[in-house]
């Protein structure tokens, strides 16, 4: 009861939280409320407006992220004494406030001293001008990230010789822009937010909008109005998705919304059993679109193979579903004239991430489900920078616009740009790690991210990045990451957000919405520098025999070279005020009949379940998101679940076989690392254990990894729970979870 009524006010008590903790600066707040573009995740915003709904769209996670925009600078004296910085959480490095100034911290110094822009620019870039191109990299973060820098940043990449280029966004759906590109031809969410409300049916994959993207749900709850089902395949029972309070509905908000209708359970890396098993009975009842097949799609023969040699017996050992709940599903989708599958990180952060997609897709094809209104494909975004990140280029294995690195796209950069591009493959971020931990990286450039928080196996990146000889971290404000030693140098730059930065500057949401983000007058850090000048101020200076080819006067002139570079941004340059924007391939993919291929049609893609077996005993791992951004936590209890940081969700079944109760401590451990939390149970499939990310990291293997786009399976470890471990009082266990 007391958690209901936290869910039902926690929106309320955000509201207030956000105006208590912008009360120094309310009226510039409130300016970027109504006029910017949100930079939390990726429904995309015209100020509090947006192109889905009449209502307010505003959520906890754009309150909560708006202080980052209008904190003051810290005092760099503050930065003297790096060790004791080390001690702060990232919350709390988060409240020191704006970095001020550049500042450098050399091997052996105990802290930061501020510096001239000047010697900074300097010194990185005659740092670079050395280097062996093949040992220079860049990371860029999602959070905020415009395209402009973006595009300005991997084309710097590429000026200095180095393909080695990602971004966090890859980190989480790079197996949804591969699945898709290799079976409909577009790498991008097929449809629009309107198509959501009216649909017939909605699927929830391996997501939770209700965490993720809080404004999706006033969506839902419009939605349910009409009459739209809602289905969710999930190990874990999310409590928001099965019903949610929406503030400003006065019903919702004191009644709640039911969300799911169904919820479909299976075993952590069971999807594609399960979605060929309902496949199965598709075909067997003639529960499918044979028209659309015929016209418009290639291989269903090959799929229908496929699917023959896989018994139901081995999709149910597989899926951790009987073959009775498959055709459950199977009915549900087969009534529905219109539906739209949506997933996100439970889908794409496995071995087998790309074929999750692709079993996802053989399931709209089969039934018509791409190209008519209220239905689509949908990887929803969690990040404001995702969906442009890698249609700018700023990916190790692609140019802008989706060309794979290589000879052909190198040579029409190189004609287009001026100057020579790399033709191989750059390294993915957790390659990059590797590179370093083997000393074969020499200098990293990171426009935010802590990807010691956000990659497998933390202290083993840690200790990766502390043999890197120099680093540079562009952000805006402290995070972990950049107290970790120098093995050399090690330079902070204070940036400016995406409010500040001259000239406006453009996202993409995840219905290929590309929207202007204006300038937001206000106060400034006088020495913070737009993250794309500064790239290009380095780009300058390390090549001064070649300078004339990377410059750009303003933001509209990078947006009017996107537009030429990338023929699917045509109508980028003409963004300049709040309010523009313009959805590229339009309100639908495919709505003409074609696909992204040059026949036209969507290629099926046989995929066949992952074999993989628990040990007798042993648990799989997965992990959520609670009251946070990323791996920028906000709260240290999840109010969606009830739960704390260090909680260890298990099913009722499993807490009994380990005679544990709520409350207990456990210790769990795999061939990583360990940690030490407290036992709660949840609605998980039995042999599941589900816990926090990014404290569960210590747990996850590093190397494991997609094989066709680099994603780390963060969800394919094997836990071992040991109760009641020895030789630690209950009382020492309280507060956040933490490595044994």
């Amino acid at each position: 009861m007391k958690n209901r009524v936290l869910r039902q006010i926690g929106p309320y008590l955000e509201i207030f939280r956000a105006i208590w903790s912008n009360r120094d600066r309310p009226a510039y707040a409130w300016r970027i409320l109504r006029d910017g573009v949100c930079d939390g995740c990726a429904l995309g915003t015209n100020g509090i407006r947006d192109w889905t709904m009449p209502d307010v769209h505003l959520c906890w996670i754009r309150l909560n992220l708006l202080r980052l925009n209008t904190i003051p600078p810290f005092d760099p004296g503050v930065l003297r004494d790096a060790a004791s910085l080390r001690e702060l959480s990232e919350q709390d490095l988060r409240n020191l406030g704006r970095l001020p100034v550049p500042l450098i911290r050399r091997k052996g110094e105990k802290g930061f001293r501020p510096v001239e822009w000047e010697l900074a620019l300097d010194l990185i870039a005659d740092r670079i001008r050395g280097l062996d191109p093949r040992r220079l990299a860049f990371y860029m973060v999602s959070r905020g990230t415009a395209n402009e820098t973006y595009y300005v940043a991997q084309k710097v990449a590429r000026f200095l010789g180095t393909n080695h280029v990602d971004n966090s966004a890859r980190v989480c759906h790079s197996p949804s822009t591969t699945g898709l590109k290799s079976t409909i031809g577009f790498a991008a969410t097929t449809c629009s937010y309107r198509d959501l409300i009216g649909s017939d049916l909605l699927v929830f994959i391996g997501s939770n909008a209700a965490n993720n993207q809080p404004v999706l749900m006033k969506y839902l709850h419009m939605a349910k109005s009409q009459g739209t089902r809602v289905a969710i395949i999930n190990p874990f029972g999310e409590p928001g998705m099965e019903k949610f309070w929406v503030p400003s509905t006065v019903r919702s908000a004191v009644f709640g919304t039911r969300i799911a209708d169904a919820h479909f359970s299976v075993r952590v890396g069971g999807d594609i059993a399960f979605l060929n098993g309902v496949l199965k009975h598709l075909i067997a009842n003639d529960w499918i679109d044979r028209r659309f097949i015929n016209e418009r799609t290639k291989k269903w023969e090959e799929l229908v193979g496929t699917l023959e040699s896989q018994p139901f017996e081995e999709l149910e050992r597989l899926s951790g579903a009987s073959r009775e709940t498959m055709l459950e599903f199977a009915r549900i989708y087969s009534r529905a004239r219109s539906a739209v599958l949506i997933w996100s990180m439970g889908i794409t952060m496995h071995r087998h991430g790309v074929d999750n997609v692709r079993a996802i897709v053989n399931l709209a094809l089969a039934r018509g489900m791409v190209g008519r209104k209220k239905t689509g494909l949908m990887p929803i975004r969690g990040h404001s920078g995702v969906q442009g990140g890698s249609e700018m280029g700023c990916v190790p294995n692609q140019f802008p616009g989706g060309l794979p690195t290589g000879g052909e796209g190198a040579g029409r950069l190189c004609r287009s740009w001026g100057f020579e591009v790399p033709a191989w493959k750059g390294y993915f971020a957790a390659e990059m790690v590797d590179a370093a931990a083997q000393g074969e990286l020499d200098a990293l450039y990171c426009a935010g991210s802590n990807l010691a928080a956000v990659l497998p196996d933390p202290r083993y990146t840690e200790r990766a990045i502390g043999r890197i000889p120099l680093r540079i971290h562009h952000d805006i404000i402290l995070n972990p990451q950049m107290f970790i030693d120098p093995a050399d140098t090690v330079v902070l730059l204070p940036a400016t957000t995406r409010y500040e930065m001259t000239g406006g500057n453009t996202e993409t949401s995840t219905e290929r919405r590309v929207i202007f983000n204006p300038e937001i007058p206000g106060p400034r850090v006088p020495r913070a520098r737009d993250e794309w000048r500064v790239l290009v101020e380095i780009a300058r200076r390390a090549r001064p025999d070649a300078a004339e080819k990377i410059f750009f006067a303003n933001t509209a002139e990078i947006r009017k070279e996107i537009a030429r570079v990338i023929p699917l941004y045509e109508g980028i340059q003409n963004l300049r005020k709040k309010g523009d924007q313009f959805q590229w391939g339009g309100v639908r993919l495919a709505a003409d009949g074609r696909f992204g291929f040059p026949d036209g049609k969507a290629r099926f893609a046989p995929v066949s379940p992952p074999d993989r077996q628990t040990a007798p005993g042993r648990f799989r791992l997965t992990t959520r998101r609670g009251k946070q951004f990323n791996s920028m936590v906000f709260g240290k209890r999840d109010l969606l679940v009830g739960a704390t940081r260090d909680s260890v969700l298990l099913c009722r079944e499993d807490l009994d076989r380990l005679d544990l109760k709520d409350g207990d401590p456990v210790l769990v451990r795999t061939e990583a690392g360990q940690f030490r939390g407290r036992a709660r149970q949840a609605r998980v499939h039995p042999g599941t254990v589900v816990m926090y990310f990014p404290e569960a990291n210590i747990l996850i293997p590093r190397g494991v990894v997609d094989p066709e786009c680099g994603i780390p399976a963060y969800r394919d470890a094997d836990a071992e729970v040991i109760p009641h471990p020895p030789g630690t009082a209950a009382r020492a266990w309280a507060g956040s979870g933490s490595p044994a």
